[in-house]
Order: C-alpha cells, then structure tokens, then sequence
C-alpha cells in the first residue's frame, strides 16, 4: 500500500466523491443481503407456513428494494468514476509538468515510447483501480461482514461449519496476489519497450525505407512483441493455476453446508427456508472472496503502474531554480568561461576540460572543430540544460545558477542543428519562445531569416498549419522557420548551431547576410564546419577533445600552421578543385 500513500495527494482532494460512492455501497450491500431474508420468509412463512396474505406485501417490498438498489448502483458508479478520473486528471498533469522541469541528463537515458506508456496505459490502469478497485475492496467488507452476521443469527454451528474452508481459501488468494504482481509488473515494462519500439519506427521511417529495411524493423518488432505475448502468457498461467483451486475451496464449503444443514433440518434445528438463505449467503461470502482474485489482479496492475508513476514523480530534478534567483531585467550578453569542466555521466571521459575564454557584449564567437570536440557541449552548459562538473559560467559577471532558469533561457535564442517545429501554424511556430509578439515583429523575424517569401506562396501565408515535426517543408525551410523563431525572441545572447547547415550556398548567403544585421548588439555563438559561416567572428575557438587547443579571428588562424589552418585548406582546395573541374 506504500504505492498509494505515496500518491494520495492525487487522489485525497476528492475524497467527497468517494466517501459518497460509498455511502451509496453500503445502502447497496445491506440490500444485497436482504435477499436471502425475503427468501427464508417466503419459503417458511408463506409457502410451508401458508400465510398467501403476505404475498402482494412481499412482491411490493420487493420491488421497492429492487427500485432503492438500482438508483443506489447508477449513483455509485457514477461517483466512483468521477472520483477516479478527477484524481487521474490531476496526476496526469502532475506527470506532464514533471517532464518538463526535468532536466536532459534524465532524457539521455529515457525511452520515448516508454515515457509515453507511463502517461496512458499506466495512468489508466491506476485510474480504473482507483474508480472500481476501492469500492470492491470496501463491498467485500461490508457484504461478507453483514452475511456473517445473518448466518450467525440464523446458526452458530452451521455458520461455523461452513467457514472451515475459508481460513485456506485465505491462503491461496495471498499466495496469488504474491504471484500475480511481479508478472504484471513484467507486462508494463514490456508494454513500455513495445511502444518504444514502434515510436522509434514511426519516427525513422524514412530512414528504414530509404536502407530497405523493413524486414529487420518487423523482425525486431516480433521479438519486443514476443516478450510481451511471453509476459502475458505468465501472468495466464498464475491466473490458471490459483483461480480453479480457490473455485474448489468454495465448493468444498458448500458441500458442509449441504451436508450439515440438511442433518439440521431433518433434526427440526433448522427451518428448510433457513438453509436457502444460508445457501445464498455462503456464496455472498465465497463470490467476493474467489472475486478477491479480480481485486488483486486490479490491485496489481494498479500497483505496478504506480510504481512506475512514481519513478517519473520522484526522478531527481538536477537543473532547478536557486533561492533569491535574479527573475527580471535585460541582460548585456557578456559571457565568461572559467575553468570549466564538465561530463555528461561521471564514469564518462570529460566533454569539456578546463575551458576557459571571455565574449564581450555584442561580439561574434565561432566554435568549429571535430564531431565530439565539445562545441554542443558548451552551449548546452551555457543554457544550463546540463550543471557544470567544475568553473564558472559568468553572463554579466554573474554566475548562472544567480538567474531564474525562465530569465536565463528568455534571453538566450538558440537555432540547434536538427530542427524542431510543432504540428501548429507557421506564425505560432516563430512566435513560440514569445506568444505576445505582434504580426508585424513575426513578419520582421521571418524576413531577416529569408523565410517571409517562401511562407507567403503557401496557401494559407503565416497560417499554413505545418504536419509533424514540420512535414511538408523542405529542410531549408524548415531552418529558415527555426532562425525566425530565435529572431522573434529579440535576445541578448544568440546560438547557432550549424543552422546553416541544411541550405544552399546561395540561402546561406542570403541568411548570414541577414544574421550579421541581427547579430549587431548581440552576443552570438556560432557552431559550424563551414569556414564560410566563421569568417567575420570576433574570435573563432578551435576543439579537440574538449580543449580549446587555437583561438583568434579568421585571418589570424588561416595564417598560422595549426588544426584551423589545416580545415581552412581541406575546405578551399575542394572548393578550388570543384572549380577548376566546373571551367573544364
């Protein structure tokens, strides 16, 4: 019960609706019972007793306790689900808001598919739980209480007799509950591989018809669903092997009572109507107690899902907010590294060591070097999507745990290397990192990212509603959309992380002629593998295995005799020698 302890505050809030619910169970439950009474006095009074009077009195009380039962039942349904899916609704939203203030560190090791999993089919399992299996629990209570109530008043001995089973039934239903939850617990984390397995295919689809294949991705497929069909197939197997031996333990309970109180009744003990209702009040005890096996199999799932819940719920929150952060105010965009160091895991080789260099406010930084060198790296710090392993990050001679994670990253414009745009609108594409902004500053950023001539030949202009992940566009496009959107922000600092990198040369142009009148007042980082893109930097940085091992401007380091140099004369005898080829 820990699981659902620890997630009572989802769920307490509306504890009306549940102490309703079962207000309406009980009043259920009592007349439950009283079924098996109208039927004693029948068969003795009416029937052996020949009192007919009472006949239209008891088809009347009858029908009344029939009509009370039936508005009880739909009034505690409809309790119990609202109880349910209101406490849902707010731990789904809890779960969503959680995700979003964890950091990437947590990403770098979570499953889409899987993630997606614990927000639907988990979250419903608890849910349904929450709606039915509480008030299972609660009416196998009160109608096995009020049951043994009724057989002790009619028969000490016979009541005793029957229940000697129900001690062992006790047993194997504990036994089953131990069982039944590992192997739920198996099913969810295999449901969560499925999903992910089948998000990852969607998503690279492109990829996989383009290499054809399909065959590999539908064999890799049957295997995830194999182990899950596996799962499923152990938790049938705990269920074959428990539920027909509690059946048996029931009806061993029932052959006592038959056999007893049908000496009782030849000995006059007891009255023939008396065994009836006895009959039916064995199995209004043995029906919940075998159903107590549904209950569980609920429980369990319900458990499972929960303690998967609660892994999102309590994952460590790296990245979070200092006390006394600074929340407003316009920053000048002056950037400072300090002997910073930095790993993504601990046991991992640094990503950066000990770098160290300063940005003035206004000024160009390029950073250019080998894939793994570091240059994503110190962006990411510099956002503060990662913390630091050692130095300081200073943006205007104040560290950057001293600001709000919202301040920080307002004012911190970042175009990355894949693009990412929203199933939405192009205009609520560009004006996503500031929803206030007017028509006309979204129609200024998309011109100076040269984006404003291709949005407008679209049928619907800045209202062309865009598919996943921007389908429809080309990839240029799509770039062009993510610069505006950077631009619409109006930051003091500006990343590029190769955002050039998916257009022609003569976009590009088009582009870093544009970005060197928007960079004007700003701090700008740019990450490239183009010279191209780097030439008219204040200082370039060159890395190597996370080390700033060259630094200077264009003309400085293509002089020199180090790795800049040597990438600037790859870059340019390819280039002379694609020319040369071209006059020919």
């Amino acid at each position: 019960m820990l699981v659902f302890k620890k997630l009572k505050s989802f769920y307490l809030p509306f504890k009306q609706d549940f102490i309703w619910s079962t207000l309406f169970l009980i009043i259920m439950a009592g007349i439950t019972v009283v079924y098996p009474v109208i039927l004693q006095m029948t068969i003795d009074d009416v029937v052996l007793g020949r009192q007919y009077s009472w006949v239209p009195w008891i088809s009347l009380g009858f029908i009344v306790i029939m009509a009370v039962k039936g508005l009880s039942a739909y009034i505690q349904h409809y309790l119990a689900d609202m109880f349910g899916i209101k406490s849902v609704y707010s731990l789904r939203n809890a779960l969503y808001e959680k995700l979003q203030r964890l950091s990437f560190s947590y990403y770098d090791n979570a499953k889409t598919g899987d993630l997606m999993s614990r927000l639907t089919a988990d979250v419903e399992g608890f849910r349904f739980f929450v709606s039915f299996g509480f008030a299972e629990v609660l009416r196998f209570v009160i109608q096995v209480s009020a049951s043994l109530c009724v057989m002790f008043y009619y028969s000490v001995s016979l009541t005793l007799v029957t229940m000697i089973a129900l001690p062992f039934l006790s047993v194997v239903v504990y036994k089953f509950d131990r069982a039944v939850h590992p192997a739920f617990r198996g099913i969810r984390e295999s449901f969560g591989r499925l999903n992910t397995k089948v998000q990852e295919n969607i998503s690279g689809i492109h990829t996989v018809k383009a290499l054809s294949k399909e065959g590999i991705e539908i064999e890799r497929f049957n295997k995830s669903n194999q182990d899950y069909r596996t799962k499923q197939l152990r938790t049938a197997s705990v269920w074959s092997k428990y539920f027909p031996l509690m059946e048996v333990i029931g009806n061993i309970s029932v052959v006592a009572l038959l056999a007893f109180g049908g000496y009782q009744v030849i000995n006059g003990a007891l009255k023939p109507g008396e065994l009836v209702a006895f009959y039916s009040l064995v199995w209004y005890i043995i029906w919940p107690i075998m159903n107590l096996g549904f209950t569980i199999n609920m429980f369990s799932q319900a458990k499972a899902s929960g303690e998967r819940l609660l892994e999102v719920l309590e994952a460590d929150e790296t990245i979070y907010d200092e006390e006394n952060v600074r929340s407003s105010g316009k920053m000048d965009g002056h950037v400072a590294f300090r002997d910073v160091t930095f790993r993504y895991h601990q046991e991992e080789t640094a990503a950066l060591k000990e770098v160290s260099f300063d940005a003035p406010p206004g000024s160009t930084i390029g950073l250019i070097g080998a894939t793994g060198s570091g240059k994503t790296s110190m962006i990411q710090l510099l956002s503060r999507f990662y913390e630091t392993a050692a130095g300081d990050i200073l943006i205007d001679g104040h560290p950057i745990k001293e600001y709000g994670l919202k301040t920080l990253r307002s004012q911190i414009g970042i175009v990355l290397q894949e693009t990412f745009l929203f199933s939405s609108t192009i205009k609520a594409n560009i004006a996503y990192g500031r929803p206030d902004a007017t028509m006309e500053e979204i129609i200024d950023a998309a011109k100076r990212a040269q984006a404003h001539d291709f949005i407008m030949e679209l049928p619907n202009g800045y209202n062309t509603m865009l598919g996943e992940r921007g389908m429809g566009l080309s990839g240029g496009q799509k770039q062009r959309i993510a610069i505006a959107r950077a631009f619409c922000m109006n930051p003091a600092i500006l990343i590029l992380d190769d955002s050039t990198s998916a257009v022609d040369m003569e976009t590009e142009f088009q582009i870093q002629k544009a970005l060197r009148e928007v960079m004007k007042g700003r701090t700008t980082f740019i990450i490239a593998h183009r010279i191209s893109s780097l030439k008219h930097a204040d200082e370039i940085l060159v890395l190597e295995n996370g080390r700033i091992i060259e630094r200077g401007p264009h003309e400085k380091l293509a002089a020199g005799n180090g790795a800049y140099q040597r990438i600037y004369n790859i870059q340019y005898q390819d280039k002379k020698a694609i020319m040369q080829k071209a006059v020919r």
